[in-house]
């Protein structure tokens, strides 16, 4: 078990390498091939595989974080082949600005490995409040 927890933080932390230097060729090592990545709270809708994921980082272009910083990683619930984290992100932005999200996760176990198979991005606006209304 704590193997697992180790592999599913070294998963989450991978997101933010990909991403920052655009390997959208590298989803899979990240996600499921059917993965509900939801950004609606940040007006991106939810999107469905890696594809469309690939498609909205391309669409953002230069509006995309230039550091996608992951930490705070806690693994919520762990059995057998499926897994519910929370992390907390900050993205740097090309103008010095810093936004912060909380990523939640459902993973799960393939034969490849951990994946993500579900996120919800949600951003954090005010101090002291919940993440989610």
């Amino acid at each position: 078990m704590t193997d697992d927890r180790l592999r599913i933080h070294e998963l989450i932390n991978l997101h933010g390498h990909l991403m920052d230097e655009g390997r959208f060729d590298r989803l899979d090592e990240l996600v499921t091939a059917d993965v509900v990545y939801d950004v609606t709270a940040l007006g991106g809708g939810v999107l469905v595989g890696p594809q469309a994921m690939t498609d909205a980082g391309r669409q953002l272009g230069d509006r995309n974080p230039v550091g996608h910083l992951v930490t705070n990683i806690v693994v919520v619930a762990l059995e057998d082949d499926v897994a519910s984290a929370v992390s907390k992100g900050l993205g740097v932005l090309t103008d010095g600005s810093v936004a912060a999200v909380v990523y939640e996760d459902e993973l799960v176990r393939t034969p490849e490995g951990w994946r993500i198979a579900r996120r919800v991005v949600l951003p954090r606006r005010r101090p002291l409040h919940p993440s989610r209304p």
